[in-house]
């Protein structure tokens, strides 16, 4: 269990750094909508992530009832919390729409890009 929190301090900080710094650019290269709408989508994924994990041991030792509304009302949350973001961008214009939704997949792409870069090369590497 230790490692898997591990892996996700390692992808939370990568994903935060990361959209940052590119946002940062953006900002600095004169497009401010495309950088905030990046690092907005990117804290609202991360946040994501953060209740996905957290949900999971809400889980054990209950009935299969218990399971099910848990699994939904968390299920039904983090839509909530992803939309947010999306109205924020939709709104407002000092957030880009395209920006918002990649940062909303940037921990998909972080891990995505972690196993690509660690696994895929040497064919068989130790991932995350």
């Amino acid at each position: 269990m230790e490692a898997v929190k591990q892996a996700q301090k390692k992808i939370t900080r990568l994903v935060l750094t990361l959209s940052i710094i590119v946002g940062l650019v953006f900002i600095i290269t004169g497009y401010k909508p495309v950088g905030k709408g990046l690092v907005l989508g990117a804290i609202f994924s991360v946040l994501n992530f953060i209740f996905m994990a957290k949900s999971i041991g809400f889980k054990f030792g209950r009935s299969k009832g218990q399971i099910f509304s848990i699994s939904l009302g968390s299920i039904i949350f983090r839509y909530i919390l992803l939309a947010i973001p999306l109205i924020a961008a939709v709104k407002f214009e000092q957030f880009n729409l395209i920006a918002t939704i990649v940062g909303i997949f940037m921990i998909q792409l972080v891990i995505l890009a972690d196993h690509l870069l660690t696994f895929v090369p040497s064919g068989g590497g130790k991932s995350i």
